[in-house]
């Protein structure tokens, strides 16, 4: 860190006031500001020392042509996990709260080489079996089902009562899920991304997964997880069970704050009210308020200099990608490289293999949301919305809004997806005791 005296003061409430100090990315100050943390951390150079979590120190790169390189670089950086140095030296134990992100699964996110090209194949071949016009099908259905609960008071909460729950409505449906094991991959997903109780949260999750495979391997059907388990790469159920979690995962917290993030700027902005306007306000949300505004884990192969900064072997660096769509160079630049061409999806061989996926379901969900509340509108002030702390993602704590109360007439769906034998064999207590995918799957049978 530089001693000079014209290195900027750190925002309100950052300990970064030294050298040795790091920025740290946890607190409600970074959530509430973290684009003055980011103006900040951008006199370090192109990357600065964070912490991401108490005692767990990271590399952040905030300059969008250095991290770019980095995510091409496949030689120079690897995804495994295995190599994070502070966790094999004790530093990090595996009850940190960045753990379950971050920890590695024998799944395309954090393979390298050949074994990434295998795992990622038969998630992108699998994901192609499923039409778009389906995905539009389930998105909608969820949709109704949510606002259904709602229509007739006049208000709702969009991310706790809407956008919290649609997608994994929608991944659950994708990937066969029954009720029983659909409540607890609900329940898993959110408490590993949330950071309560992640390594309970973790451990559910698994369980839950595992019984799905072993559901699907009994019984397989068309959905993705069946197409995983069909593919030519002969994924072992270890590896199924990994491929599903990292899916579902990208299903939950990344799309979700995708809808959230898209819905606040369309609630903003009167700008994007003249209808045909929803893929541009996705796009401008992409560009300046990501989802996940600081991920993409990487671990330098050998000591390095790399954007002004020594790394060892095994540091833990991390791309900022809400920091590098906004560094002021790329701006002045005009943003060259096209619409589409932030880090949101992150980029090299690694980038996301369901974007397209993930934007129809934004779209889908957005556009039946003002179709059917077509006056909604914010019912707090803009500046008493606050943001969820953490280092990872970009995410309101709340949405309140209110809207004229109607009438919801919910669909006739032809389907609902296929109990599992765990749950046609539970007690009639148990039955009664469902979820929000449970109750939805009742929803959906009428």
């Amino acid at each position: 860190m530089t001693t000079d005296s014209t290195f900027p003061s750190p925002p309100p409430g950052c300990p970064a006031h030294g050298s040795g100090l790091r920025v740290p990315l946890y607190g409600s100050e970074f959530a509430a500001d973290p684009q003055a943390y980011y103006a900040y951390m951008r006199h370090y150079g192109p990357s600065a020392p964070v912490e991401i979590a108490p005692g767990v120190d990271a590399t952040l790169v905030t300059d969008h042509a250095t991290a770019l390189k980095l995510l091409q670089d496949s030689g120079n950086f690897r995804k495994d996990a295995r190599r994070w140095r502070d966790v094999a030296e004790g530093k990090v134990g595996p009850d940190s709260p960045v753990v379950p992100m971050l920890g590695y699964r024998p799944n395309a996110m954090f393979t390298d080489g050949a074994e990434h090209a295998r795992l990622r194949q038969a998630i992108t071949d699998s994901l192609a079996k499923v039409d778009s016009r389906r995905i539009s099908d389930m998105t909608k259905r969820a949709s109704d089902y949510l606002l259904a609960q709602v229509s007739g008071r006049g208000s709702i909460d969009l991310m706790n009562e809407y956008v919290k729950q649609l997608p994994l409505l929608v991944f659950n449906e994708l990937f066969g899920c029954p009720a029983d094991i659909g409540d607890r991959v609900v329940f898993g997903i959110s408490g590993v991304f949330e950071g309560v109780n992640a390594e309970k949260a973790n451990q559910v999750l698994g369980q839950a997964v595992f019984e799905l495979v072993a559901l699907k391997r009994a019984r397989p059907a068309e959905d993705v997880t069946s197409y995983l388990m069909r593919h030519e790469a002969r994924l072992t159920d270890e590896e199924l069970v990994h491929q599903l979690i990292l899916l579902l995962g990208a299903g939950a917290e990344p799309l979700r704050n995708l809808i959230g993030n898209t819905l606040h700027r369309l609630l903003l902005h009167d700008r994007y009210a003249d209808g045909g306007l929803i893929e541009e306000a996705i796009d401008d949300t992409l560009w300046e308020n990501p989802p996940m505004a600081n991920y993409a884990p990487h671990y330098p192969a050998a000591d390095m200099e790399f954007g002004g900064t020594k790394l060892r072997a095994g540091d833990l660096v991390l791309v900022s990608m809400t920091a590098a769509n906004t560094d002021p160079a790329l701006v002045a630049a005009g943003q060259t490289g096209g619409r589409r061409a932030h880090l949101s999806w992150s980029a090299g061989p690694h980038a996301c293999p369901s974007k397209e996926l993930a934007r129809l379901v934004t779209m889908v969900a957005i556009e039946n949301l003002l179709n059917r509340l077509h006056d909604i509108e914010l019912a707090v002030p803009e500046d008493s919305l606050t943001w969820r702390p953490g280092p990872f993602h970009r995410a309101l704590a709340a949405l309140p809004c209110r809207f004229t109360p109607q009438v919801v007439q919910p669909p006739n769906p032809p389907r609902a997806t296929e109990p599992s034998a765990r749950e046609e064999n539970a007690p009639a207590g148990r039955k009664a005791e469902r979820g929000v995918w449970g109750s939805f799957l009742q929803w959906l049978k009428g």
